[in-house]
C-alpha cells in the first residue's frame, strides 16, 4: 500500500486542495483535465498532467477506464477521487484495486452498502440506528409509492436511492403533486446516477441537518471529529455549513458521535466518512445517509480541529494507524463556510456560464478561500456550478460570522454571475445570526426567491464615470504624447456627454462633464460629483459627493463591471440604434443556458398559463424546469427532446392572451 505518486481524479477547488496536501507530503502528483479545463489552476499545480477528454463529464471525469489508464500511464500508485464524479462508485473502486492501484477511500463493499439509500437504511435499522420513517422497498411501482406515501403522511421526500447532492430529490406537499415528483426524480436520478430507484421519507419540518465526521483505519480504530451543521440548504443542496452546531450540547455530541461510529463499524469502514442526521427541536435525531468520501464542507472541521483531513486520508490509505485517539480531538472556536456558485439567485438560482474576467479571493486573519478558478478561465456548462468555498474561523461564532461576511464581500469574481450578494444576505440575517436556522430557513426567508435590487442612481453615475475614464485613457493612448498643461484644455465650454446605460432590465439616462480628477454626472435632477483616484488591480476608493465608496471595477469597450460590497453589477452602454438584450417579447422562451433538453411539454395550439411547465433542461448536473412567462397560446415549438441547446436559442413562442 506504500505509494509515492497520486493521481487526483477530479477538478476544481477539490483537486487544488488535494494537490497541495499531497505535494506537502512529498508525493508526486498527477492531474487529469479536459479541454474545457485546460486553463484551470489544478492543471498548473500538478507535477504531471493527463488529458482525458473534451468536456462532458461522462466522457472524461466519469470515465473510470480512462482515469485508471491515465494513472497507469503516468506511473501513479494511488488515486484520490475527491468528491462527486467517481468518488462513491463501488465498481470503479474495485477496478482501481484490480489494476494494482490504491484507492484513497473506503473499500468497494462499504461504498456499495452505504451508496444505496434503501440498502443503507435497512442496514442501519438492523444496527438499531434511528432512521426517518419511510419506504425503502424493492417494489418501485407508482401504485406502491402512492400507497406507502399515504401511510407515511404528507409532506414527504422523494429521493434517489443512489447518489446525493440534491439530485433526484423532491419535496412533495400532497398526494396531487406525487406523480409528477416521482417522474421528475426518476428521470434526474437515471441521468445523474444511472439508476432510477427511489425511496420515500417523512419530511421533517424545522429540523437541523447535522452530520458527524468519522475516520477509521485498517487497525480497528474509529473516531469522530465533531459535527457540522448544514441546515441552510436550497434545493436540498448545502449553502452554508458550520462547526460546531450552534445548539448541540457536549452530551448530545457524544451521543450522536457514538451512533455515527457504530454506523461506520457496521460496514467495516475505513478512511474519511460522514454520517448525516436530521435533528428535531426535541433532541430526537434520525439517520439520513452516510457519505463515503471527503465532504465539500470538510474545511470547517479542519479549522476547528487543526487537522488536515486529506493528509489523514492518505496516511490511512498507506496502511498507517490513525495518529490520534478520540481523547485527542479538541474543538477550538467556530468556523463557517459558504459555497460561491456561478448562479443567479434572482432568477430561480439558475446556473450561469461565461468567462472569468477578474478573480480576487479574500485574505485576512481566520479567512480561507478554496478555489479552482482563475482569471481568463471559462465557467463551463459541463460541471457543477460551485466555483469556490469561502471559510472563516474565529474564537466564537459571531467573530467567525462577521469575518465571513467581510470575506464574501472581498472575494470578487467579475463577468460571470455569482451568488455573493445572496450569501452575504443569508449570513447577515437575524435568524442565522441567532443560530436558529433550520432546513426550512431559506424557504421561509425567501418564499418568492431572492429579491432583485435594481441599480441605484449612484451606481449608474459611478459606472458612467468609469466608462468615460476608460474612453479618456484610450484616447490619450491613441493620441500619443500630450503635455500635462494641455490635458483637458478647451477654448470653449464642452457640452455634456449623454449616455444610456443598461443594467439587467433597467435602462438609465445620464449626462456627464469632466472635472479635475473625475466627473460630474446628472441623472434626472440628481447631481453626483465623482473623484476617481488611480486604481490598483481594479480596486478604487471613489469619492461620490460626500461619501467614500470602495469598489472593484473593470471597464472595457462599452461595459463596466462593479463589485460594491457583496453586490455585483454589470452595465452596458447602449449606442444609438442598438437594442438592449432584454428587449424580448414576454412570449418568446429562450434557453437560459447551454444544456440538454430532457422534455418538451408544450405543443403548438396549446393554451398555457404563466408559471406552467413548458420544458425541462439539464445543465450543470441539475434539471431545470422552463416555465411560461405569460398567459397565452403556443404558436411555435422550435426544439425537441434530446436536443443540445446553446444559450439564447429560441425554444418556444407564445401569443399572449
Amino acid at each position: 500500500m506504500e505509494f509515492d505518486t497520486v493521481l487526483i481524479a477530479n477538478r476544481g477547488e477539490i483537486a487544488v486542495r488535494i494537490l497541495r496536501t499531497a505535494r506537502s507530503m512529498g508525493l508526486r502528483t498527477i492531474a487529469v483535465y479536459t479541454t474545457a479545463d485546460a486553463l484551470a489552476p489544478h492543471v498548473a499545480l500538478a507535477d504531471e498532467t493527463v488529458w482525458i477528454g473534451e468536456g462532458p463529464a461522462g466522457e472524461s471525469y466519469l470515465n473510470g477506464d480512462r482515469i485508471i489508464s491515465a494513472a497507469l500511464e503516468a506511473g501513479a500508485g494511488a488515486i484520490h477521487p475527491g468528491y462527486g464524479f467517481l468518488s462513491e462508485n463501488a465498481e470503479f473502486v474495485a477496478a482501481v484495486e484490480a489494476a494494482g492501484l490504491t484507492f484513497i477511500g473506503p473499500d468497494p463493499e462499504s461504498i456499495r452498502l452505504m451508496g444505496d439509500k434503501a440498502d443503507a437504511k435497512r442496514l442501519m435499522i438492523a444496527a438499531n440506528v434511528p432512521c426517518v420513517p419511510g419506504y425503502e422497498g424493492a417494489d418501485q411501482s407508482d401504485s406502491v409509492f402512492v400507497a406507502e406515501a399515504g401511510k407515511i403522511g404528507f409532506p414527504i421526500m422523494v429521493k434517489a436511492a443512489a447518489g446525493g447532492g440534491g439530485r433526484g430529490m423532491r419535496l412533495v406537499p400532497d398526494a396531487l403533486a406525487l406523480p409528477q415528483a416521482i417522474a421528475l426524480a426518476r428521470s434526474e436520478a437515471e441521468n445523474a446516477f444511472g439508476s432510477s430507484a427511489l425511496i420515500l421519507e417523512k419530511a421533517i419540518s424545522n429540523a437541523r441537518h447535522v452530520e458527524l465526521q468519522v475516520f477509521a483505519d485498517r487497525h480497528g480504530n474509529i473516531i469522530h471529529l465533531g459535527e457540522r451543521d448544514c441546515s441552510v440548504q436550497r434545493r436540498h443542496q448545502k449553502v452554508v455549513e458550520e462547526a460546531p452546531c450552534p445548539t448541540l450540547s457536549p452530551e448530545m455530541r457524544a451521543r450522536m458521535g457514538e451512533v455515527a461510529i457504530e454506523a461506520a463499524r457496521a460496514v467495516n469502514y475505513r478512511g474519511a466518512g460522514t454520517v448525516e442526521f436530521l435533528l428535531e427541536p426535541s433532541g430526537a435525531f434520525y439517520f439520513l445517509e452516510m457519505n463515503t468520501r471527503l465532504q465539500v464542507e470538510h474545511p470547517v472541521t479542519e479549522m476547528i480541529t487543526g487537522l488536515d483531513l486529506v493528509a489523514l486520508q492518505i496516511a490511512v490509505a498507506q496502511g498507517n494507524a490513525l495518529p490520534i485517539s478520540q481523547d485527542d480531538v479538541l474543538l477550538d472556536g467556530h468556523a463557517i463556510e459558504v459555497r460561491l456558485y456561478a448562479e443567479d439567485p434572482c432568477n430561480g438560482y439558475l446556473p450561469a456560464t461565461g468567462p472569468v474576467d477578474l478573480w480576487q479571493p479574500a485574505t485576512g486573519p481566520g479567512v480561507r478561500v478554496d478555489a479552482g478558478i482563475q482569471a481568463g478561465q471559462e465557467v463551463s456548462p459541463f460541471y457543477d456550478p460551485m466555483l469556490a468555498k469561502i471559510i472563516a474561523h474565529g474564537p466564537d461564532r459571531e467573530t467567525a460570522r462577521n469575518r465571513l461576511i467581510k470575506a464574501v464581500q472581498e472575494t470578487v469574481l467579475l463577468r460571470t454571475v455569482t451568488n455573493s450578494e445572496f450569501l452575504a444576505d443569508v449570513l447577515a440575517h437575524q435568524t442565522f445570526a441567532a443560530g436558529e436556522a433550520t432546513t426550512d430557513f431559506l424557504d421561509q426567508t425567501y418564499p418568492d426567491g431572492f429579491p432583485s435590487v435594481p441599480a441605484q442612481d449612484r451606481d449608474v453615475a459611478l459606472a458612467l464615470s468609469l466608462l468615460l475614464e476608460a474612453d479618456k485613457e484610450h484616447a490619450k493612448a491613441m493620441a500619443g504624447y500630450v503635455s500635462p498643461d494641455q490635458l483637458g484644455w478647451s477654448s470653449a465650454a464642452l457640452p455634456p456627454i449623454t449616455a444610456n446605460l443598461l443594467c439587467g432590465e433597467v435602462q438609465a439616462k445620464a449626462r456627464a462633464n469632466a472635472r479635475p480628477g473625475g466627473w460630474t454626472v446628472w441623472i434626472e435632477d440628481h447631481k453626483f460629483e465623482i473623484s476617481l483616484p488611480k486604481c490598483h488591480n481594479g480596486k478604487i476608493r471613489a469619492q461620490i459627493n460626500d461619501q467614500t465608496v470602495e469598489v472593484v471595477a473593470r471597464a472595457s469597450d462599452d461595459t463596466v463591471q462593479l463589485a460594491i460590497g457583496a453586490r455585483r453589477l454589470a452595465f452596458s452602454r447602449l449606442r444609438p440604434g442598438r437594442r438592449g438584450e432584454t428587449e424580448q417579447a414576454g412570449g418568446r422562451v429562450i434557453a437560459p443556458m447551454p444544456g440538454l433538453l430532457i422534455e418538451v411539454a408544450a405543443k403548438p395550439g396549446q393554451a398555457v398559463t404563466k408559471g406552467e411547465r413548458l420544458a425541462v433542461l439539464e445543465a450543470m448536473k441539475m434539471q431545470h424546469q422552463i416555465m411560461a412567462a405569460v398567459d397565452g397560446v403556443v404558436s411555435a415549438v422550435h426544439v425537441s427532446a434530446g436536443q443540445q441547446l446553446t444559450m439564447g436559442a429560441i425554444m418556444i413562442e407564445i401569443d399572449e392572451s
